[in-house]
């Protein structure tokens, strides 16, 4: 939705009206907007579910827009209100400005790496002629906007070294456009492809392949369904207009499409994804003039990823009859699952990447979610493990045919650190540290194991400053996700040091429903058994309670996106357990999250209401909007959510603020967020982060007494 200047001075207006009832913050006494209802009614298997509300879905009218700015101005007046903001943006910014630097990749004689040097909106790429010598900036996206919500998605060089291709998007949507740039002299060309979407660029000769939708009906550009991804084949110097359609498939307009080359350009990979947990996987030759894509799997349940190509030889990870996954080899001249052998069988730990680098095959795998990496030879032995620095994360980088190898590395405590590793010596030394603005020794993290609802032990690791004791009074936040096969591991925010340095404690759990232990981890957490994730994360607020590391009116939870859903319904379920909710972009729609954008693929993972009525009734039960009920204390809530956000829509959050208001009988605040010119969170500048962290920790440091 747009702001044009009366919108702007009206919302000064009201900035001025409802600053005096936000600064009343002890009383928590607000005057919320009067969102009217309709008549709105749906018809479930013969069950009638009222949606009063649905009007909130049409985020480009004006009685929306209206609606938008009323309920901004209360939780920006509430917010600015707040004691500590200020003094927390302040040292949000101070904590955030370090220089932070990306793996080096080589390309065609060139190293690349990306830089930030700290509060920059963007992170710029630069070049170096050699490893070690002087970098110069390549490409620079903080050029593109002056706010910086112009975002650069990625860079894709040409297998010949002559171009590259850089993808942006626009205010935080998921759509995409490319553009290119002559490598050597660095003048962009007159290329411009729009309407992409989940989609990189695939080299081949002076043209890529990409993936794009029709061009959307204006004025529901971020809200109506995605359908018919089709794969087209774009030739440098010509209009889109001219570009040639590789593949779309009408029959499944309900599904993914993307594409990827080899860097020996022989081989086209087509992913089909979208209709189960995995994808299914062709393979074209592209040395035959005229060649088809000839179809190497045919069960979406599972995913099947290219590794690397070594002449016909494909090397590929899969967990298909192996749910914590193992390394297959497959020969391009007999290219089905058949014919496919395994290289590294099934490990008891959950294998998360594998790299082909200096000839040697280099394997991450997650061990009670923290990444434990192992060297073997081509022939698939294992020659040694990886001396990672300490509990954490780490991601490997290199060519299968050049010794530099390189791997980041991150914890709770350490921010990414890049490691150069020789994986025939197995040594590493640091390549670059960061050099921060806080004492990261006062800091410990440990995992600790606590058992579910139904005695499944799950992992969770802590943050907090050195010294603190279990007297059952400190701050603790916790954070969960809990879907779509995602795990989540160790990683560094400087985000969370004020409320570390303020006595909180960060609790991040790792539910089922994400990829910890592998594919039946996940499925333990999806459709009939998605109440495993909400049960799991509020058994371990109760444990950390239990424990005494604190209390119920300590205690705040986050999640965003799925983990938008988290919370939500944890919140409805469990409204005593916890002082602080801070749903972000979350679905809180149940029954009607796959009529929007792409909703229609989260469907493996939660099953829709038009499944059966089996399934309704599931969703029903835990639908957060439909778990709103009036004369219940909810917590003090912050909603966030953004105009831009075509993944998860806003109208999710609209409708669910608009009902917790009516419903909630407590003292505590219910407020809604709403940002603009941004989307789901990837891409957001740097300013908008800081505004948003200080919002955020702001609204529930306060609300859990943190001075």
């Amino acid at each position: 939705m747009t702001i044009n200047p009366f919108t702007i001075h009206m919302r000064s207006i009201l900035l001025s009206t409802f600053l005096l009832s936000a600064m009343a913050l002890s009383s928590q006494t607000i005057t919320y907007p009067t969102t009217p209802k309709d008549n709105t009614v749906d018809d479930y298997f013969g069950v009638k579910v009222a949606d009063p509300y649905r009007w909130l879905e049409n985020d480009t009218s004006a009685q929306t827009t209206a609606w938008v700015e009323k309920e901004n101005a209360i939780t920006e007046a509430y917010l600015q209100s707040i004691p500590q903001r200020g003094r927390l943006l302040k040292r949000l910014r101070e904590v955030a400005n370090y220089e932070k630097v990306g793996v080096p990749s080589y390309h065609h004689g060139k190293w690349y790496f990306y830089k930030n040097d700290g509060l920059q909106n963007q992170s710029v790429m630069y070049v170096m002629d050699e490893l070690g010598g002087t970098p110069r900036v390549f490409f620079d996206p903080n050029q593109l906007s002056a706010d910086g919500t112009v975002a650069l998605k990625g860079i894709y060089f040409s297998h010949n070294g002559r171009y590259a291709a850089y993808c942006i998007s626009r205010s935080g949507s998921d759509w995409q456009e490319f553009y290119v740039i002559d490598v050597e002299t660095g003048r962009q060309l007159d290329d411009h492809v729009k309407w992409a979407k989940f989609s990189g660029a695939a080299w081949q000769g002076d043209g890529f392949y990409y993936s794009a939708y029709d061009s959307p009906q204006q004025g529901k550009e971020f809200s109506n369904v995605n359908e018919g991804h089709k794969v087209y084949y774009h030739r440098i110097g010509t209009p889109q207009s001219d570009d040639q359609l590789i593949f779309m498939n009408p029959m499944y307009p309900q599904r993914f499409y993307t594409v990827s080359t080899n860097e020996e350009e022989t081989m086209l990979f087509l992913f089909e994804s979208g209709a189960g947990n995995g994808n299914n996987l062709f393979v074209r030759d592209l040395r035959i003039p005229g060649s088809q894509f000839i179809q190497m799997t045919n069960d979406m349940d599972f995913t099947y990823v290219p590794v690397e190509t070594i002449g016909e030889s494909i090397y590929l990870m899969t967990n298909h009859q192996a749910p914590k996954s193992k390394v297959m080899v497959a020969d391009l001249r007999s290219p089905g699952i058949t014919q496919w052998h395994t290289l590294i069988g099934e490990d008891n730990d959950v294998l998360e990447s594998a790299d082909i680098i200096d000839h040697h095959l280099i394997l991450s795998y997650s061990k009670d979610a923290s990444t434990h990496a192992y060297v073997y030879s081509m022939d698939g032995k294992r020659l040694h493990e990886v001396s990672l620095p300490s509990v954490g994360s780490a991601s490997f980088g290199g060519k299968k045919d050049r010794k530099e190898c390189f791997y980041s590395f991150s914890s709770f405590t350490v921010p990414g650190t890049i490691y150069r590793y020789d994986p025939l010596k197995n040594e590493s030394q640091v390549y670059y540290a960061p050099k921060v603005g806080f004492k990261l020794d006062d800091y410990v993290s440990e995992q600790v194991f606590f058992e579910s609802k139904d005695g499944t032990r799950i992992p969770m690791f802590l943050t907090y400053k050195k010294g603190l004791k279990r007297n059952g009074k400190n701050p603790v936040l916790l954070y969960g996700y809990g879907g779509f096969n995602i795990g989540l591991s160790p990683s560094f925010s400087a985000m969370r040091i004020p409320f570390l340095e303020k006595g909180g404690i960060y609790a991040m759990v790792n539910l089922r429903g994400g990829s910890e232990y592998g594919e039946e981890w996940h499925l333990a957490g999806t459709k009939m058994r998605k109440q495993n994730v909400f049960d799991d994360f509020i058994s371990a607020t109760e444990w950390l309670i239990a424990q005494r590391y604190t209390n119920r009116e300590k205690t705040a939870i986050q999640g965003g996106s799925n983990g938008g859903l988290l919370v939500g319904a944890c919140m409805t379920q469990r409204p005593d357990l916890f002082r602080v909710a801070v749903p972000q972009v979350g679905v809180m729609d149940m029954l009607r999250y796959h009529r929007f954008t792409i909703g229609w693929n989260w469907a493996p993972d939660y099953g829709t209401s038009e499944d059966s009525r089996e399934m309704f009734e599931y969703l029903l039960g835990y639908s957060p909007l439909h778990n709103l009920r009036p004369g219940v204390s909810y917590p003090a809530t912050l909603v966030t959510t953004a105009d831009h956000d075509d993944r998860v829509v806003p109208a999710h959050s609209f409708k669910f603020a608009a009902t917790l208001q009516a419903c909630n009988a407590g003292p505590h605040p219910t407020l809604i967020r709403i940002d603009s010119k941004a989307g789901h969170g990837s891409g957001k500048p740097m300013s908008k982060v800081l505004e948003e962290q200080a919002d955020i920790y702001g609204f529930i440091m306060y609300h859990l007494g943190m001075k």
